[in-house]
């Protein structure tokens, strides 16, 4: 780093104060609800992930749930497909992303048009005009409309024997179609002007402009943030987001943060970022998924909350020490526990599978901790078996 003052030292407990602040986890409702607290939420986390595992309820509700008390599934369904103030693309993985923030991904989906798509080079042109002949011809569709495929072998496991729904796919990745609604995993492709409503097109951002649109998403939804946290999944980006950070450090824009326990690893904040150092997080619970953004980067969850969650469900039942689909437990700014829960729906019930204590409850006073996660458990079923 070009700047030569001293790094300002963060315990891991302020650390975890000013990411729960960022995150939006140490307050009751910081985004009111309905469907535009629902559009609030995720235009301040940057994107909310999407999840096909159904064991508990996806993971996209499952997020929003923690920020939102009130939150219903058919306020996503209106800011999707009624609203149309988010809209799904790709991330660091498949995600609900603002509509505001489109611009930001249009030279990826040009990119895919030139070049192609590595999951879908097996696309053939002619199923790719067949999918957009009937999609301007007939108005949005599932593949469940199209009868008239000849099945064809999978390329691999989480692939479709359906030349049309690889075409599909194809298309929505290089922006010539858009998810208009989903229905669980059923999803109904629309043509992206006519889904919009567009006169004329967003126009893309540059690539300095993608630089500073992902540092100040990870500044707003992390807190503090480091070159792995800012680019997760995405190390070609590094590059230029240092060059970015350490002009901002320069202005004073940023400041050069150690987090006790970083090591030689560098973490930045804003200043007024900083001023939360030391406050006490509520006491609040939250059953998290473990495709939360305070647990999706693993690593920077052992180092700031001092838990490394283990996702087990590709595991062998017999090597599983948290359970097939654990969740973490957070109450207050600690980490305590790992549920392993499933939604037992015929019989309307929540089942808990196994309880596990982790970091220091595991070895402190817990009938207290207890009562108060069950009555969270409680809320949580609620959820899960509602609507």
């Amino acid at each position: 780093m070009s700047n030569t003052e001293k790094p300002i030292a963060l315990t891991r407990a302020e650390a975890r104060a000013i990411w729960l602040r960022a995150q939006r986890l140490d307050s009751e409702a910081p985004f009111g609800e309905g469907p535009q607290a629902t559009a609030a939420a995720i235009e301040h986390l940057g994107y909310v992930q999407i999840d096909t595992i159904h064991v508990i309820e996806r993971c996209h509700h499952h997020i929003l749930w923690n920020r939102i008390p009130a939150y219903r599934r058919a306020d996503l369904h209106q800011a999707q497909s009624v609203d149309k103030s988010i809209f799904e693309y790709w991330t660091h993985a498949l995600s609900y992303v603002p509509a505001r923030d489109f611009r930001f991904f249009i030279p990826a989906m040009k990119l895919h048009r030139r070049e192609g798509h590595k999951w879908f080079g097996e696309v053939k042109p002619a199923d790719l005009r067949k999918v957009m002949r009937l999609l301007k011809k007939d108005g949005a569709l599932t593949i469940r409309d199209i009868e008239d495929d000849v099945l064809v072998e999978k390329v691999h496991a989480w692939a479709s024997r359906k030349p049309s729904k690889r075409a599909l796919q194809l298309a929505f990745y290089e922006g010539r179609v858009t998810i208009s609604e989903r229905k669980g995993m059923l999803k109904t492709y629309e043509l992206m002007d006519r889904h919009f409503g567009w006169d004329t097109p967003p126009k893309a951002a540059s690539t300095r402009e993608i630089t500073g649109y992902l540092l100040d998403r990870a500044l707003r939804a992390q807190g503090v943030v480091s070159l792995d946290s800012i680019c997760h999944l995405d190390a070609p980006s590094k590059k230029a987001v240092r060059r970015l950070i350490e002009a901002r450090v320069r202005r004073k824009e940023l400041v050069a943060v150690a987090i006790e326990g970083a090591g030689k690893q560098e973490h930045w904040a804003q200043p007024d970022a900083l001023e939360i150092a030391g406050y006490a997080a509520a006491e609040r619970v939250h059953i998290l998924s473990p495709f939360d953004p305070l647990i999706i980067q693993r690593k920077r969850t052992r180092l700031i909350f001092g838990y490394e969650h283990l996702f087990e469900a590709y595991v062998p039942k017999e090597k599983r020490r948290l359970g097939y689909f654990a969740l973490p437990v957070l109450v207050g700014d600690e980490i305590v526990a790992a549920v392993d829960l499933k939604t037992d729906r015929q019989n309307r019930k929540l089942l808990l599978q196994k309880w596990n204590w982790v970091g220091h409850a595991a070895k402190g006073p817990r009938k207290e901790l207890k009562r108060r996660i069950e009555e969270e458990l409680h809320r949580f079923e609620r959820f899960q078996l509602g609507e």
